[in-house]
């Protein structure tokens, strides 16, 4: 992958821990940059961002507190999904996934071509949300 679409996947991830920009505008550059897609793995910490013609990059995550429940709770997911769509003051990245790990949260694919994110959980239950029109 070429050393642009990298920093533009290094500094998305940045922002979002860092609270510089929504996830509708991470998604917008992200997509500008041609990426199809991401992955969230809370249990090794790393972001991998995916290219159409298959090339991907892997970048490390800021740890987070705590372990990843073994029970899934979907409405949980859910929950905490509208608090980020929400614009809340208090909401904060790093608060959103230590609450989806408590809720059973291993990760989440992010696919800008199904306009969707798909939750999953340690037992591969799953949470799927659509993108807001």
């Amino acid at each position: 992958m070429d050393a642009e679409r990298i920093s533009i996947a290094e500094t998305c991830l940045t922002a979002a821990h860092e609270g510089s920009l929504s996830f509708p505008e991470i998604v917008g550059r992200l997509i500008a940059a041609g990426f199809e897609g991401y992955t969230v793995d809370y249990r090794r910490n790393e972001q991998t961002y995916y290219l159409p013609d298959g090339d991907s990059v892997q970048l490390a995550m800021p740890a987070h507190d705590g372990p990843i429940c073994a029970d899934f709770d979907a409405n949980e997911i859910e929950r905490l999904v509208r608090w980020a769509q929400s614009g809340a003051a208090e909401y904060s990245y790093h608060d959103f996934s230590r609450q989806a790990q408590a809720a059973g949260c291993a990760g989440y694919l992010v696919s800008f071509l199904g306009r969707r994110v798909v939750y999953f959980g340690r037992t591969a239950e799953t949470h799927v949300e659509l993108f807001p029109r």
